[in-house]
């Protein structure tokens, strides 16, 4: 029941001693918005972070031949390693827990590309239409290669978008032809730049021509230098990885100890280590924003340990008159939980502020290639942050409470 007698006695209190309750409620006010606003920045640098990986499927990898480093099974240590086709097609038979496999390969040697009068050093790989799957990317103009393209030998080519800047400038570039090594090429389309996961280039310089078109054109064989794998649902893409490698050293007569003759970049592995570093960060968020909390309670505690001593005769009389000490106590921690809550939510609506605030201004702000973006407060965080904040609250005017419950009216009438 609402007790209007308490509240008066507590605002009378506040009123008496304003400073005071001010500079104690400042350090809960202070932990909460400290907490609320390293809560929200952690996720804007998560979000960017995800968003800079958003292009690449959370579980893809890149498989590459490196140099065997162990004899194994009569064959000498040093041998490069070259993938063909026939690995690709007995991956596709024996590894059913791969659901794409994007078998590609570069064009090698010093080469111009051109259009008419304008040219530029670019690189060129070969692939599958399954790269789109592995990495999907956006067309602005026209389309990727697809199956009947690599049936056909089609030599048709999509440019990154540097490429076409380069080359056709404003210019649509699909239906042109271009010039590579001496050998033309219809542009079918062009595509957005993307960091590409595991090569660590800008593919905005990139063309992609059908595999099969680059390895009969230009005497590649059946070469292949990557596979871009994605494995199925439910698949962990470690252990996938890690069959891959051993699959591919086999057929290769790779000692299975021999971790330089197959290298690997695993996207999965990578998301394992943002997750936990994120982890790390929201774990010490929370442990400073605590800690701050609990210097403000201590403050909270000390100046409600203070007011006890205040007012010791008046505990005394009121005791003397019947008082129980439940109603000293209640007395007590509804001062300290009102001070604790008024101040910490105050501090929660500044750090929500704050945040929204700061997403305001970044709505503007081209955060593509950024990694702090779109930052916010979890509802969950608002929750637990009043809990902590009613807890807090309690916990600082309990022993101030039972302090008081403890006092001795006759001891208390004689105080001073």
């Amino acid at each position: 029941m609402f007790d209007i007698d308490k509240w008066q006695e507590i605002l009378g209190t506040i009123r008496k001693h304003p400073l005071r309750t001010l500079l104690t409620a400042f350090g809960v006010f202070w932990g909460i918005f400290m907490l609320v606003l390293l809560l929200g920045a952690g996720k804007g640098l998560e979000n960017g972070v995800n968003q800079n990986f958003s292009h690449i499927a959370k579980n893809t990898m890149w498989i590459w031949g490196g140099k065997s480093s162990t004899p194994y099974k009569g064959m000498k240590p040093g041998r490069t390693i070259k993938f063909t086709n026939d690995d690709y097609e007995a991956m596709k038979r024996e590894l059913p827990e791969l659901l794409y496999i994007a078998p590609g390969t570069s064009l090698m040697g010093d080469f111009s590309v051109s259009y008419k009068s304008k040219s530029g050093a670019f690189r060129v790989g070969g692939d599958l239409p399954a790269i789109n799957q592995v990495r999907p990317m956006k067309f602005p103009e026209g389309r990727f290669i697809n199956q009947f393209d690599v049936d056909e030998n089609r030599k048709v080519a999509v440019l990154g978008n540097r490429v076409k800047e380069v080359l056709f400038g404003e210019s649509p570039a699909v239906g042109e032809y271009i010039q590579i090594k001496g050998v033309y090429f219809l542009v079918i389309g062009t595509f957005e730049s993307e960091n590409m996961g595991g090569s660590g280039r800008d593919d905005s310089e990139k063309i992609f021509i059908p595999l099969s078109t680059l390895q009969n054109t230009f005497n590649a064989q059946d070469r292949i230098s990557s596979f871009a794998i994605t494995p199925k649902d439910g698949m962990d893409p470690l252990e996938v990885e890690t069959k891959v490698k051993a699959f591919l050293a086999a057929r290769h007569l790779v000692s299975p100890d021999d971790k330089n003759a197959v290298g690997g970049w695993n996207s999965g592995k990578e998301t394992q280590k943002i997750s936990g570093l994120f982890t790390g960060i929201t774990v010490f968020i929370w442990g400073v924003g605590i800690m701050t909390i609990i210097a403000g309670i201590v403050g909270v505690s000390n100046i409600m340990l203070i007011i006890v001593k205040e007012r010791t005769k008046e505990i005394g009389i009121r005791k003397a008159l019947g008082a129980t000490p439940w109603s000293i106590i209640s007395l007590i921690i509804q001062e300290s939980v009102f001070i604790t809550s008024l101040a910490g939510y105050l501090g929660l609506v500044a750090g929500v502020f704050t945040i929204e605030a700061l997403r305001s201004s970044l709505e503007g702000v081209d955060t593509k290639n950024s990694y702090f973006a779109n930052p916010y407060v979890d509802m969950n965080v608002a929750i637990i942050a009043t809990v902590i904040l009613i807890l807090s609250g309690a916990i600082a005017g309990l022993i101030p409470a039972l302090k008081a419950a403890r006092i001795n009216p006759i001891e208390a009438l004689r105080a001073d």
